[in-house]
């Protein structure tokens, strides 16, 4: 068939209420000459996110009718997006300056946004709600496996480096809560223990829920202890005096010569003379340093949400593709202010002594605050609760690389889920210094999910006479996938270089 007769085919999820129409095989479009076909049996699996009734029948994927609510979906997708990254982002802002750290900021936001809004015209174009599946419709196999290798590979390094702080936070807090002076051999302060239990009781019952849409109350927990990180943040700003005293090796404070001398105290806490103190408080709009390269990859991923767009879309009450898309738009809206309110406040309090992890740097005025203990719990169960919405991406495309065409089943469903957690605990408990080759497979994988794959599948799949490939949009696309190149050769040139120089001090990850 030319691809000149191809036919017109508009959005099929907005034909006809609640996303349900009927399929016709000669309506979908070609990819070039040839058209990939996802085998039907493959629609039963995707009854792990919408259940049908014992005497179902034989339907497409976008049959499907979601329950999920506008407000619970702004929750999930904006839960995925929320990361550890936040505590960074403070660190970041100090090696770029608050100019150029928002210019990158509103950059990577608007990025990502055009990046769904290309997930979602592909996902209209052909009905599919499926990463994989896209990447199967763009390309074949070789498009469904990678794409399904690039949402495992990130989110299985994504959900190590949640539980890799809970192994280690978990017991500082309950140190800090039995205000012990030195850490003991209890079991309960024993990070290994504690990262099993949490895995057991909290993370594997949440894991095991059928469909992504019931975890959106958790997310909405998630999100509100971020937002107590967020007011605490902004409150210790006019608490903590700047410069910070000096710390002696027993953690008290002990102002070195270097910074003078104090004589006045604030809140409780010692204040350097105005000359030394406008030396060290000073604010920079523009900064350009060694550190600075290592910040682009943190704001680059910050808003890394895209395998778990099409699941949320799935479920969605009376879906189409302008709610989604804004849905998209409200949680990385939401984020994108929270992102810069926590590194602006973050920034002010410490300026250049910022550590790249900014709770840490709390610890270095007071380690038994009792404000700083609540924000790291709420911190803790943010960081706990983000893991299962994580791993419901990681287990839909290990069934479509190793359980295609197989009917939903509760044995499967849930042993996927346990290998999964029993994988990620053994790496975190027997192999921590896997995270850095995780950053580097990150480093590759987070591009092609944000920016390569969209664009590629975006101009594989729209059909020529709709949008011919020197039309705007596609060259848009293209230029978008190119983009992420840059960034992928770029982040592995930092961590590479990184690794090189023995491990220089650098910002986390999403």
């Amino acid at each position: 068939m030319d691809p000149a007769e191809i036919p017109i085919q508009t959005e099929l999820v907005e034909l006809v209420p609640n996303g349900k129409y009927a399929v016709n095989a000669s309506a979908i479009p070609l990819v070039g000459n040839t058209r990939f076909e996802e085998p039907q049996p493959t629609v039963a699996e995707m009854e792990e996110f919408l259940p049908q009734g014992p005497d179902k029948k034989q339907t497409h994927f976008t049959d499907f009718e979601g329950k999920t609510s506008f407000g619970m979906s702004v929750f999930n997708l904006s839960n995925a997006i929320m990361g550890s990254g936040i505590l960074g982002l403070a660190y970041a802002m100090a090696n770029t300056g608050i100019l150029l750290f928002l210019f990158l900021l509103t950059t990577v936001a608007l990025l990502s946004s055009y990046s769904i809004h290309l997930l979602l015209k592909s996902s209209g174009i052909v009905g599919i709600r499926a990463y994989e599946q896209l990447g199967y419709r763009a390309f074949g196999t070789p498009g469904k496996l990678a794409a399904a290798i690039a949402i495992t590979l990130q989110n299985i390094g994504a959900m190590s480096s949640y539980l890799y702080i809970v192994k280690s936070e978990v017991p500082l807090v309950i140190q800090t809560f039995l205000n012990l002076e030195e850490k003991s051999t209890d079991w309960y302060l024993n990070g290994n223990y504690l990262v099993i239990l949490i895995s057991l009781t909290i993370i594997l019952p949440l894991a095991l829920m059928k469909q992504l849409g019931y975890l959106g109350y958790t997310s909405g927990f998630s999100l509100s202890c971020m937002v107590f990180f967020l007011i605490s943040v902004i409150y210790k700003k006019f608490q903590i005096p700047c410069p910070l005293p000096e710390q002696d090796s027993n953690g008290t404070s002990n102002l070195s010569d270097a910074q003078g001398s104090t004589s006045d105290y604030q809140n409780g806490y010692p204040v350097l003379q105005p000359a030394a103190a406008a030396a060290a408080c000073s604010a920079s709009l523009f900064t350009l340093n060694s550190q600075t390269a290592y910040t682009i990859p943190i704001m680059a991923f910050a808003f890394v949400c895209h395998p778990e767009v099409l699941p949320i879309y799935t479920e969605l009450k009376d879906p189409s593709k302008k709610k989604m898309q804004g849905i998209s738009n409200i949680s990385i809206a939401v984020m994108y202010v929270m992102y810069f309110l926590a590194a602006l406040f973050g920034y002010l309090t410490f300026y250049g002594q910022v550590e790249s992890e900014l709770l840490h740097t709390y610890s270095y005025v007071d380690p038994f605050d009792v404000l700083i203990l609540c924000v790291r719990v709420a911190v803790l169960i943010a960081v706990t609760l983000t893991v299962p919405i994580v791993l419901f991406p990681v287990r839909r495309a290990i069934q479509q690389m190793l359980f295609q065409g197989k009917d939903f089943s509760w044995v499967r469903h849930t042993a996927i889920a346990v290998v999964l957690l029993i994988t990620i605990n053994l790496l975190v408990i027997f192999a921590p210094s896997i995270l850095g080759i995780f950053g580097l497979i990150g480093a590759t994988s987070a591009p092609c999910l944000i920016f390569i794959f969209p664009a590629i599948f975006y101009i594989r799949i729209v059909p020529k006479d709709k949008e011919p490939p020197k039309s705007t949009p596609k060259i848009l696309a293209a230029g978008f996938a190119g983009l992420g190149v840059l960034f992928m050769v770029m982040s592995l040139s930092f961590i590479i270089s990184d690794w090189a120089m023995g491990g220089a001090k650098s910002g986390g990850s999403h």
